[in-house]
């Protein structure tokens, strides 16, 4: 399977948002080179993939020579790398669209890896297609035009009719623009009609992908978009938000249509609080007591040794709606065994599954209130391990309410139990060998930088930052995470203790990276704020994060904006003049006070300070500085200018006042001559 990344631009390079998502679920993404219309051909220098365009037939063999060089490279320099030819230009340089394999467009196919034949196939097409392939007939990928253009079967909502003649011939399907649920606004809303619309692709075509089929395994349900983002079941942003890189193993939905109003409806919420991420699964209908719902979620292929297989999942449920996990298993002897994971009410399945476990809870500090996390044990050697099914249930209860239900067929009216809301959520499941916590490497162990600091001025004293941040491992550990949260701790000048560490700062949440990098762009800074903590969140595969103290970090001293005044500038170019030291110095290197930069502007001297001691805090350190040194008292700070002008005046006078008797002195008149200053 592969996801070729189109637009009718010369050279298409997939976003690493889409191959990140892709490779998650071991599916291989294409870049599109192509050239058509008049500016595709004026562009041709004989290197081309995609040609819709007619050519020279002297220009044949390049390019001939062309794909077979870039699917000989690309296979050298990256296995199992995948080279398409688009069914457009013939052997012969026409542009004339074959719909099927033939001996016009087989060259190509025969020095590349595939070939992706046009939309307007006839039924018989694919057979003889597969019949020219041979042994590669899982190479020819039919086109199938999702908004119907002249496509087989008409797309739209009969793409499934293409598709039943392409699996009944045992060649592969090439479908193009799925996005035409989103793009046409197809009623009644983009989430029910995308269930809709893949639900027929998965009857026809059955699922193509199973998971879990290795471990750990772990999904939120989060589909790479929504309207808040939770951590460990608190909400750290409300934000709406769009990042595809998120998106996280997605579960096998049954399309229901339209639910009757005594049944369940199950769907992946973006609204609804979520656990990790911002999805979810939400169950939500009515259901009597001491009756269920099971409903799958996944299907794997997952394979279980001699080593237990231990299950983490989170769960948020409304009164006695209870939600439970049921393990279905098949031996070598295809012996199918099914397994419930349920916490208590579970009499009413006594005879469902073979086997019940009851999970245990775990307490966890950072687990927001009204999420319950629950962990459970099986050991099934030699089994596989082939779908996963939530079990809605409410238990029975002594003081049950009843109702009278009128019966239409003639009968008596009979009392039955009175049916409840039901609701609960599923935050996410993990998979994995082993009870233990994803060890993370302490924060000196990174090495975090930033890079391209670019400061902008607001109202009010404010700013706003822009920074890039990346991350590096000491002990090269980084390829272990896949995920980053990225925070911020925005310091007061009060909240600053003398080693930059903020008592009760907030932390927040500004973006989440997939790669050992972020770009933090305009950060709005308070004029309060003298440094800037942003802090990196590592977080392990099976989804749980490091402690926010733990994790690794880059501290940025916010710059001070310029103040005007002749004293100020006299005061710190005394300071730096006398390079004054204090205990403070002595704890960070022997950093001394230096990096005063000054300018001229408006008639006064203005300053900025870049290194560290330097910033809105830098009065308070001076004032220590000189106090610890003895030099200058704090009242002598603001008149440091003016002391030093009465010093000279002093001075002059007084040298003055010493020539004069020294005059008289040596003559015992006052003379004629006149005393001239030099």
């Amino acid at each position: 399977m592969c996801f070729v990344y189109f637009s009718h631009n010369l050279v298409t390079l997939p976003p690493p948002c889409w191959t990140n998502t892709a490779h998650r679920h071991g599916v291989k993404v294409l870049g599109t080179f192509i050239t058509e219309w008049d500016e595709g051909k004026a562009r041709f220098d004989g290197w081309l993939l995609n040609m819709e365009v007619e050519l020279e037939l002297e220009q044949i063999p390049n390019l001939k020579e062309f794909v077979s060089h870039l699917t000989q490279i690309m296979h050298s320099s990256l296995p199992g790398s995948l080279v398409i030819w688009y069914d457009s230009v013939t052997i012969d340089g026409a542009l004339l669209w074959q719909n099927q394999l033939n001996d016009e467009n087989k060259p190509f196919f025969d020095i590349c890896d595939g070939i992706f034949l046009n939309y307007s196939w006839k039924e018989s097409y694919p057979r003889s297609s597969a019949a020219v392939a041979g042994d590669r007939k899982f190479d020819v990928y039919m086109g199938i035009d999702v908004f119907g253009r002249g496509t087989y079967g008409g797309g739209k909502w009969t793409t499934n009719v293409a598709l039943d003649v392409l699996k009944k011939d045992d060649v592969s399907a090439a479908i193009f623009a799925p996005g035409w649920v989103y793009e046409t606004k197809q009623p009644p809303d983009f989430q029910t009609a995308q269930n809709h619309w893949w639900s027929l692709v998965e009857k026809s075509w059955g699922a193509v992908k199973f998971y879990p089929e290795s471990l750990p395994f772990y999904s939120n349900f989060d589909q790479g978009h929504g309207y808040h983002i939770s951590v460990e079941g608190g909400q750290v942003s409300d934000a709406p938000w769009n990042n595809i890189s998120s998106q996280c193993f997605q579960p096998f939905l049954k399309f229901s249509g339209n639910p009757s109003p005594d049944t369940i409806e199950v769907f992946v919420d973006f609204k609804e609080a979520s656990y990790r991420g911002g999805g979810n699964i939400t169950f939500k209908g009515t259901l009597e007591e001491n009756t269920d719902f099971t409903t799958r979620i996944f299907q794997g292929e997952l394979l279980l040794g001699a080593v237990p297989l231990h299950i983490t999942h989170s769960v948020k449920s409304e009164g006695d709606s209870l939600l439970g996990l049921a393990l279905q298993f098949s031996s070598t002897a295809n012996e199918r065994t099914s397994v419930l994971l349920a916490s208590w009410g579970t009499n009413q399945f006594s005879r469902k599954f073979s086997k019940i476990i009851a999970p245990c809870q775990v307490n966890k500090p950072r687990t927001a209130p009204g999420w319950v996390v629950l962990e459970s044990s099986i050991e099934m050697n030699g089994y596989k391990l082939t779908e996963i099914h939530a079990v809605c249930y409410r238990p029975k209860h002594e003081h049950a309410q009843l109702r009278l239900e009128n019966r239409t067929d003639g009968s008596e009216d009979t009392l039955v139990y009175s049916p409840k809301e039901y609701h609960a959520v599923l935050g996410h499941i993990t998979m994995n060998t082993s009870k233990e916590n994803t060890y993370f490497p302490p924060s000196s162990s990174w090495l975090v930088e930033g890079h391209y600091i670019k400061w902008s001025s607001g109202s009010q004293g404010s700013q706003t930052v822009s920074v890039k941040i990346d991350w590096k491992s000491k002990v090269g550990t980084a390829s272990r995470f896949p995920k980053y949260n990225i925070y911020v701790e925005k310091l007061s000048e009060q909240a600053v203790r003398d080693h930059g560490v903020g008592l009760g700062a907030v932390q927040e949440y500004i973006g989440v990276a997939n790669v050992e990098a972020f770009y933090v762009s305009e950060l709005p800074i308070p004029a309060t704020t003298s440094s800037l903590k942003f802090i990196i969140q590592v977080c392990g595969v099976d989804g749980v994060c490091q402690n926010l103290d733990d994790s690794p970090y880059f501290q940025l001293d916010v710059k001070a904006t310029t103040v005007g005044g002749r004293k100020m500038f006299q005061l710190f170019s005394y300071v730096e003049m006398n390079n004054l030291i204090n205990p403070w110095t002595h704890s960070t290197n022997e950093q001394k006070l230096l990096g005063c930069k000054s300018y001229g502007k408006l008639g006064n001297r203005h300053f900025e300070w870049f290194n560290s001691p330097m910033r809105e805090r830098s009065k308070a350190v001076i004032r220590g500085l000189l106090q610890n040194t003895s030099r200058m008292k704090i009242r002598e700070l603001q008149r440091l200018p003016s002391r030093e002008t009465k010093i000279w005046v002093i001075m002059i006078l007084s040298w003055m006042v010493f020539v004069i008797l020294l005059c008289k002195l040596s003559n015992g008149k006052w003379g004629k001559e006149t005393l001239v200053f030099p």
